[in-house]
């Protein structure tokens, strides 16, 4: 039987509405997600990877749920990892797993911390999640040379000011882009995924 958040989550709402919908999701969301082959956490990671030098230079793990996306920089190597998210509940579900150094809620238009060497966004921008305006917070918050990992599903690539986004700011030379492929995201749904990686300049 399908779960009924997988099936609505793709829903416009406004942040509250999402935080609530996260909330009570975060006890199925695992099985759920990996019970149709979530496959763009480890893409996203092994991207960051092969691009990034320094293993134990500091991520952040932007709308880190229950830690998936986490779990899956440690697996490709990385050792230091914070996350925030807007979910209470997601984030209780992600300190059991014991990979990250710090993790936090943060709300829709807190500042981002800074100080770090990458910040991953992992399956979190857009449609039913965090809004196009959560992505332009990220790339401000990086420092010259950072580097940040995200990916849109093909829900979200439906609305076009997503990659407009991207392509203005490497149009604009704020960006470069280092990396961009399209693949699997969740295959037991016939839903794929781009994920990019962007350097600030």
């Amino acid at each position: 039987m399908s779960d009924p958040y997988l099936d609505k989550v793709y829903t416009a709402r406004t942040d509250d509405e999402t935080r609530e919908l996260y909330d009570a999701w975060a006890k199925t969301y695992d099985a759920a997600v990996e019970g149709e082959g979530y496959a763009t956490p480890r893409r996203c990671a092994e991207a960051l990877h092969a691009l990034m030098p320094d293993p134990t230079a500091p991520i952040l793990d932007f709308g880190c749920g229950t830690g998936l996306s986490g779990l899956a920089l440690r697996l490709a190597g990385f050792t230091t990892i914070d996350g925030v998210d807007l979910s209470s509940g997601m984030l209780d579900l992600a300190r059991e797993r014991q990979t990250y150094r710090r993790l936090s809620q943060i709300g829709s238009d807190d500042p981002l911390p800074g100080g770090y060497a990458a910040i991953a966004a992992i399956g979190v921008i857009g449609a039913g999640a965090a809004p196009l305006h959560a992505l332009e917070r990220i790339f401000d918050a990086l420092e010259p040379g950072a580097i940040c990992v995200f990916s849109f599903n093909d829900h979200t690539l439906e609305d076009p000011d997503f990659e407009a986004l991207v392509d203005r700011r490497v149009a604009d030379g704020s960006l470069t882009q280092l990396f961009r492929e399209h693949g699997p995201h969740l295959p037991g749904k016939n839903i794929e995924s781009t994920v990019y990686v962007v350097e600030k300049k």
